[in-house]
């Protein structure tokens, strides 16, 4: 049950289990496979507890009144919209792109946010057991549409899974702890909500308005002939008429106490929306860029794996490669005797570089070693201040156009005239799914109180990208309709 109207000082918890030292991609990863302990639930309570503590109250942007909460909304679009025109205006006048420096820099920042983009939502998830509540409404349509209302090409984590394995981003075990901490947050909200209601329903407001970064991004991506539909679909379904924001603003609305102190309510409201400033910003992960020590860091992962697997007779500098790789922190000089041998040769076309066509070449001895992320990372290495043209490392170089992907709306049409089906129709359950099927099983064994029980189990964050977890949000939609 939600906390007593009348009692809106922050909740108390026992830190003990969560500030030492505390592992943050591990609890992250507990809370986002869906399998943890209470113990792990109370961790990322005390979690948030050290992060609302951080927080400079005086630099939240959100009025002091909630009275002028929707003209603060409109103020806010206002503002990026005003300076995405004169970003634009920029563009058009012969102005470099401002965030990403080539298309492996746009990749690299699609890895570093992937901790956060993979729980896109999950704030709001510990609301949904109490979806009858009518107070609750709009914050519980957000969470059905952050999650696509069961349609694949709507779900918003899905799209962005599949953005990362089109283009090789499989893996984030090297991520820096820091990342990590802004999906906490989200995923900590979604289990702690009872005692956070006020703090979620500020989390939701601050992050579902506009903001300049979002519109850039999605600009500089699909000028690079990168997928931009995740960060688009943000900006149309995050508009302050009908959107999420707007939607954000009501809830707070419907949310204030009736009764008790509700000052002390929306204080903390202010406080919550502060979190999603929390961790490190977009701004901060695209300038945290540096292509020399991404490539080293590549280098070094993969010498675990190519150490011992070289033939003597591959020499670099009087050393053999199984040598040099013994030691990852031999990378660097590694590169270096690479590079005076003239195996690469930084500043020309990639075709000059012997070394590269180990990688792709017509006998690519190394084909396979690297995936595409990390070939895009090596081609736009080599090729230094070039690489800012945005070509694809398998592309031709005589390429001079780079591809963009059609809008929703022209793949929509394209869909219709060739006969596929509708994008957004209903798609046909995937059976080949373990989960979908346990779930299919117990749901007719379940009276109507359980079977919405088990629904809204499937629509976690863990979950609610997966077979099982779409049709159940199908069902919910249904149900709830």
């Amino acid at each position: 049950m939600f906390i007593g109207a009348h009692e809106w000082s922050l909740p108390k918890f026992d830190n003990s289990h969560a500030t030492a030292g505390l592992d943050l991609p591990g609890l992250y990863n507990r809370l986002l496979n869906g399998r943890f302990t209470e113990r792990t639930r109370l961790q990322a309570a005390g979690f948030l507890r050290n992060q609302l503590a951080q927080i400079d109250e005086r630099a939240c942007n959100l009025p002091e009144s909630v009275d002028d909460l929707k003209g603060w909304m409109l103020a806010t679009a206002q503002s990026a919209t005003t300076q995405y025109s004169v970003y634009l205006a920029g563009r058009k006048a012969g102005a470099p792109r401002r965030y990403f420096s080539n298309r492996s820099h746009a990749l690299y920042f699609l890895r570093s946010v992937a901790p956060t983009k993979l729980v896109d939502g999950a704030w709001l998830f510990g609301l949904m057991r109490h979806w009858s509540n009518p107070r609750l409404a709009h914050l519980v349509r957000t969470y059905v549409e952050e999650i696509g209302e069961g349609a694949p090409d709507k779900n918003h984590v899905l799209i962005y899974r599949q953005l990362l394995q089109r283009h090789g981003i499989d893996s984030l075990d090297t991520l820096d702890e820091s990342l990590y901490a802004q999906g906490l947050i989200q995923l900590a909200l979604a289990y702690n909500a009872e005692e956070f209601l006020p703090e979620v329903i500020g989390f939701n407001l601050g992050y579902e308005q506009l903001p300049l970064h979002l519109l850039i991004t999605a600009y500089e991506l699909n000028e690079l002939g990168l997928d931009p539909y995740y960060f688009t679909l943000h900006i149309t379904v995050d508009n302050t008429d009908t959107g999420h924001a707007h939607r954000a603003v009501q809830a707070v609305m419907d949310m204030l106490p009736k009764f008790g102190d509700t000052g002390a309510f929306w204080q903390r409201v202010r406080k919550g929306c502060q979190l999603g400033d929390a961790g490190v910003g977009t701004c901060a992960v695209i300038d945290g860029f540096d292509i020399e020590r991404e490539v080293v860091r590549i280098f070094s992962h993969k010498s675990a794996a190519g150490q011992g697997a070289h033939s003597d007779y591959c020499r670099v500098a009087g050393r053999s490669v199984n040598d040099w790789l013994a030691q990852p922190a031999e990378v660097p000089a590694f590169l270096a005797a690479l590079e005076k041998a003239g195996w690469i040769k930084h500043g020309e076309p990639v075709e000059n570089s012997r070394f590269w066509e180990l990688l792709q070449g017509t006998r690519a001895e190394m084909f396979g070693v690297f995936s595409s992320y990390e070939l895009q990372l090596i081609h736009d290495w080599i090729r230094g201040p070039a690489s800012a043209d945005g070509r694809a490392y398998n592309t031709a170089a005589s390429t001079t156009d780079i591809p963009k992907r059609p809008s929703f709306r022209v793949a929509a049409r394209l869909a219709a005239l060739q006969g596929n089906r509708h994008l957004g129709s209903q798609p046909t359950p995937d059976l080949l799914d373990s989960d979908l099927q346990t779930m299919l099983q117990e749901l007719v064994k379940l009276d109507d109180t359980d079977q919405h029980k088990l629904l809204v189990r499937a629509m976690s964050p863990s979950l609610h990208w997966t077979p099982a977890g779409l049709h159940a949000t199908r069902l919910f939609c249904q149900r709830i309709a």
